[in-house]
């Protein structure tokens, strides 16, 4: 990963944030089961805020440590090459990801068992 973290700044960062609107979406699908809407409005503030502050201490390292470990081995292997090859994959995946969220909904990112 470059020393600057220019890679960290403008794409991984942008990705964990993206993914965390998915889950975001995933959990307000899954709260619709909650009946009563000023509940259902804490629980979904409660889950934004305690997944904001998740997503700052805890996953945006692990998945920069991740993807900076993967990033270097594709540079390492494959150059320039193999650097924007992974980059392109990682947006990829959250493209694909968000084409499933909006084109069939967020049950479409959920196993059969959790669906409402």
């Amino acid at each position: 990963m470059k020393p600057n973290g220019t890679v960290r700044n403008f794409y991984v960062l942008p990705c964990c944030l993206l993914l965390l609107n998915l889950c975001a979406g995933v959990v307000s699908y899954k709260f619709k089961l909650i009946e009563d809407p000023m509940l259902r409005t804490a629980a979904t503030m409660g889950m934004i805020l305690f997944g904001g502050g998740v997503l700052g201490l805890l996953v945006e390292p692990a998945v920069r440590a991740v993807v900076g470990s993967l990033h270097g081995k594709s540079r390492k292997g494959g150059g320039v090459l193999g650097e924007i090859i992974f980059l392109l994959l990682l947006g990829v995946l959250v493209f694909w990801l968000y084409y499933r969220y909006t084109n069939f909904g967020p049950a479409s990112l959920l196993p059969l068992e959790f669906r409402n």
